[in-house]
């Protein structure tokens, strides 16, 4: 299956997953290693996805959020800057993404922040403590190049962790079009590598 038709097979995977949510069904979430070009995966993006921004260096993850904010804007995307409230208020993102040891501060995020929050997961448990946030990303579903050592919870699993959360979603990690097709009770899915254009 070539890239732009897997890419395509994954994002009806995730509308079919949406239903009637609010929240976009299709999350690209940069990565400075695994993602070599995220401006064109993000051109390559359905419009009304999401895209995270995602880079521990703090020069890089403010060029990244200004050149994909024009990217946003022209299609019609959501753009989060992870855990970078002040970055994400200064470009007027939509909103941040916290990791899993952050889930504490999601409250008083949203308190002073009219915007989206959204936080990373890999418990049931995280995914139950998260009261004060539109949405949750599980990883790693799938056996995952991003953290080769950890053991990915697997289909079954992560689909009952899913349908016993009190907010949505997202599945993230080791996706592919083949399957995506495994997973329900989910809102969405979020990818690095799978939406990941290789170039030309």
């Amino acid at each position: 299956m070539s890239d732009s038709a897997s890419r395509r097979s994954i994002a009806r995977a995730a509308a079919r997953l949406r239903g009637k949510a609010e929240l976009p069904a299709l999350i690209l979430m940069t990565d400075d290693v695994r993602l070599r070009d995220p401006v064109a995966a993000a051109l390559a993006l359905p419009r009304g996805s999401m895209v995270i921004v995602r880079s521990r260096d703090g020069a890089r993850r403010q060029a990244l959020a200004h050149a994909l904010r024009e990217v946003a804007r022209t299609r019609s995307l959501f753009l989060l800057i992870a855990g970078d409230v002040a970055l994400a208020r200064r470009i007027g993102a939509d909103g941040v993404h916290l990791p899993e040891t952050r889930i504490g501060e999601a409250a008083a995020i949203r308190a002073r922040n009219p915007m989206l929050v959204t936080v990373a997961a890999h418990s049931l448990r995280a995914l139950r403590q998260a009261g004060y946030v539109d949405a949750l990303i599980l990883s790693a579903v799938f056996a995952t190049a991003s953290h080769p050592g950890r053991a990915a919870l697997g289909a079954v699993r992560a689909n009952r962790m899913a349908q016993q959360a009190p907010l949505p979603v997202y599945a993230l990690g080791g996706i592919t079009a083949r399957n995506a097709q495994l997973l329900f009770g989910f809102c969405g899915i979020a990818a690095i590598g799978a939406l990941g254009v290789d170039p030309a």
